[in-house]
């Protein structure tokens, strides 16, 4: 067993808080997995900062190796062996989900006879909702939606979703609280049960970490950062990034992830023979994000769904104007600092890069405004959220 420690600040401002065990449960954990993992690590760099709040966390580990990692002084994170990740990091498939829930089953009822835990915090409603539910006469629980644990988020999991929606829906209607990371989550979610109570908690954002700095780059830098997946919309983006370098040799396209359609992406932009325009950069150590974002002019997200985007948070938080896809919580986030567009519409994204292309000064406005609107979201008011709901729902 390998055993990590996580330092923490020491020159933090502690938060008291009513003695509380609290159990929390996701599949992902950094590097494996998307938002919920990012979010995930940031609650618990929060968390490590307030008195009198244990927390135990089990994780999926990202090889064949059982972890326990000291992340504070009162945090835990307990890291499951599910089979070698190296090549997959940021897509999970049914049979890990599989494995993931069988030795985290085992696992916790070891730790609840060592301890009793005052609340369960579930991500997701399947599987870990489910497991929640499963120790539910020992521990209440919340469970926070992430996305594709809603019916009807993800296309691919049409057939899945008629089968599992019952179990979703039991393992709503027995939790403490359930709770979306956007308006538009929850009204997909009331879609398969309009009278479920579901509060809404926001992603965060590290405005410390990803934050403005000019950059000297004279091309015009179109930035999306996603997984390379269907769910996505990239091959909309390439299509317009094709037409935008027909117009102007100034253009490049910069795509920053990893994903099942990468081949089929790089194929497509050799079609439409911008290739050479189109940089395919893999997936990013997190410390080399902002520089990329700062890299760019404007930043793209043509997704066909989502919850609460993690990298739109950070490209507002590096001042970037947004262009995103009517969906999930981008409303919520692109208002004035941006264009919302139609989703599968390339001319869209064209004519939203045309404008910003074109006036400086608007792009530097929406900019500004993208800086302001992150830093009012910034991770420690989200997890106080989280504490006070964690205060309403527990049993200590």
């Amino acid at each position: 067993m390998k055993r990590q420690f996580f330092k923490v600040p020491v020159n933090f401002k502690c938060r008291q808080f009513t003695n509380m065990k609290l159990l929390l449960l996701n599949y992902e954990f950094p590097p494996l997995g998307g938002g919920a993992a990012n979010a995930t690590y940031n609650l618990l760099k929060e968390y490590a900062k307030v008195d009198n709040l244990e927390v135990d966390v089990v994780v999926s580990s990202s090889d064949n190796e059982f972890k326990k990692i000291e992340f504070g002084r009162q945090i835990v994170v307990y890291k499951l062996p599910i089979g070698e990740k190296s090549a997959g990091l940021h897509y999970q498939t049914n049979k890990d989900l599989l494995i993931y829930s069988y030795k985290a089953y085992q696992f916790i009822k070891k730790l609840n006879k060592a301890k009793k835990y005052h609340l369960c915090h579930a991500f997701f409603s399947v599987p870990c909702g489910y497991l929640a539910y499963r120790f539910k006469d020992r521990c209440p629980y919340i469970v926070s939606l992430r996305g594709s644990d809603v019916p009807g988020y993800n296309l691919r999991f049409d057939l899945l979703y008629k089968f599992i929606t019952p179990v979703i829906k039991k393992v709503w209607h027995n939790a403490r609280a359930v709770v979306a990371n956007s308006r538009g989550l929850k009204e997909l979610a009331l879609e398969t049960d309009d009278k479920q109570a579901i509060a809404v908690i926001y992603n965060g954002i590290d405005a410390r970490l990803f934050t403005p700095k000019a950059s000297t780059d004279e091309v015009f830098n179109i930035l999306c950062v996603a997984r390379l997946i269907e769910r996505k919309g990239i091959k909309y983006l390439i299509e317009a990034a094709g037409q935008l370098i027909k117009n102007s040799k100034d253009v490049k396209l910069k795509l920053v992830g990893k994903g099942n359609i990468e081949a089929e992406l790089r194929a497509y932009a050799r079609r439409l023979g911008i290739e050479d325009r189109v940089e395919f950069m893999g997936q990013v150590a997190k410390a080399d994000l902002p520089r990329i974002y700062n890299s760019a002019k404007v930043f793209v997200l043509p997704s066909l769904n989502e919850g609460m985007s993690n990298t739109i948070l950070e490209a507002m938080a590096c001042g970037l104007p947004i262009v995103s896809t009517n969906t999930g919580g981008a409303l919520e986030l692109v208002s004035d600092n941006g264009f919302i567009i139609p989703l599968r519409d390339s001319k869209a994204i064209y004519d939203a890069c045309i404008k910003l292309m074109a006036d400086e000064a608007l792009r530097q406005s929406l900019g500004r405004r993208s800086r302001e609107m992150a830093k009012a979201m910034g991770w420690q008011k989200i997890a106080q959220e989280y504490i006070n709901l964690y205060k309403q729902s527990g049993t200590g």
